[in-house]
Order: structure tokens, then sequence, then C-alpha cells
């Protein structure tokens, strides 16, 4: 039952243009959020103010069922999935930029070179009987 109330909430055509046009705060009556009852073509049109419907209304739908179920998948799927399982993801995501490898292999030529007694970073970088130079012009 829960589901079936989730996907036809999802299909609600005014559900998003509902929360856009509600104001911050929840007043007493307003002309906005009412609603007329009754056939269009008479002239005989109840206000019907949503709050005084259902005192605890989301926003998310005018029937007070369809309105908690609808408030529960958001905020299930907002925080649950989103905040929770989002941040897990990005937590265990690979190392793309290998900056966790770089620092252990550093680690492990220093310990290399204090081993041998030789400084950590050589005067010469490159063997300098490897380097191929360009010819010097006279």
């Amino acid at each position: 039952m829960a589901m079936s109330l989730c996907f036809r909430a999802l299909r609600l055509p005014g559900a998003n243009l509902l929360r856009a046009t509600l104001p911050a705060t929840r007043p007493a009556s307003s002309s906005s959020l009412t609603r007329h009852v009754g056939p269009p073509d008479s002239g005989n049109h109840e206000e019907v103010n949503v709050y005084e419907k259902n005192p605890d209304w989301h926003g998310f739908h005018t029937d007070p069922i369809v309105d908690k179920w609808n408030m529960r998948f958001v905020f299930f799927f907002g925080v649950s999935v989103c905040l929770v399982l989002g941040s897990v993801f990005i937590h265990y995501l690979p190392d793309l930029g290998m900056r966790q490898w770089a620092r252990r292999e550093a680690e492990r030529q220093l310990k290399r070179k204090e081993a041998l007694g030789l400084p950590p970073i050589d005067y010469n970088y490159y063997d300098p009987d490897k380097l191929v130079l360009p010819p010097e012009e006279e």
C-alpha cells in the first residue's frame, strides 16, 4: 500500500507547484490555500481551508493520508538515501589522484635513503652523466 501511494504521489502534477507557492509559515487562514468545493458552474461555492481540514499539513497533498505518506517518502529518501548513502559512497571512492599512493611511496623512499645515509633530496636530482644536453653553439 505504501509503495502504491508513493508512486502515485510522484505523478501528481501540482505537487512541486504547490510547494513552491506555499509561504514559509502556516497562517490561520489564507485565501491562496483555499479551494472551492462544488460543481464549477453552480453559484454556491464553499471555501475550504487546507489547514482546517488537516492541521498537520506538510504541503505535499490535500488528502491527509497521502500527504503524510508523501512526507515520509520524501524525508526517508532525502535523509537516508541521499545524505547517509551518498556520504558513504563519497567516502569509499577510489583515490583517483593517487595522493595516498604518492605519500606512501615518498615515505618509503625517505626511509630507504635514511638507511643508506643519503640526503633526503640529492643536489643532482638526475644523474648528470646520463643527461643528454644540446650541443653548444660557438
